[in-house]
């Protein structure tokens, strides 16, 4: 019998290679949409993500975010763990971080009120396959028991699937913003 630990790890290996090509394809104003909701919430603290290999890249819309408040991007601190957040502004001096994304070379840590999320697959319930660590679900579930917490997912559009394995761990995402548009969460 299969379990669901296989299930994902196949329903991830798909999703690697269905992105692979939309990030080849991909212009530079991939994050435009992003950028309009972004607007709606001038000043809220959140953090965005540098982006690795053939993820979407959010760092357009960040970079004039830091212009009305606080942004960051996620820096791991150990496996298990919630993610924590560095400030981040534009051509700061950065380091490779675990898994190799940059992180702020001297990180300033504070508590985002929106995370835009990276993902490999999602579905219009607002249900998001991630890499497997568990981290922004541990992270989402930490900030929403605090206070309301954001969670934008950005993703290309051609991510999208219909069966997507979950569990009752996983964190839903309140939106999810693709190069082609806004999907709310109904």
């Amino acid at each position: 019998m299969i379990g669901l630990a296989e299930i994902k790890a196949a329903a991830r290996k798909a999703a690697f290679a269905r992105r692979k090509p939309l990030f080849e394809s991909a212009n530079a104003a991939q994050a435009g949409y992003l950028s309009e909701v972004l607007a709606g919430y001038r000043g809220v603290p959140l953090s965005g993500f540098m982006p690795i290999r053939t993820e979407i890249d959010p760092t357009p819309a960040m970079t004039e975010a830091t212009a009305h408040g606080e942004v960051g991007v996620p820096v791991i601190q150990a496996a298990a763990q919630p993610l924590r957040f560095a400030r981040w502004v534009p051509d700061m001096a950065m380091v490779k971080g675990a898994f190799g994304a940059a992180i702020p070379q001297d990180p300033v840590f504070f508590e985002p009120e929106i995370l835009i999320v990276p993902l490999l697959a999602f579905n219009r319930s607002g249900g998001r396959l991630g890499y497997g660590g568990g981290f922004y679900d541990r992270t989402l579930e930490m900030l929403r028991a605090k206070r309301p917490t954001l969670a934008i997912g950005f993703a290309f559009a051609g991510q999208e699937v219909d069966d997507l394995p979950l569990e009752e761990t996983d964190q839903p995402l309140d939106l999810i913003v693709t190069e082609l548009g806004v999907i709310e969460i109904g």
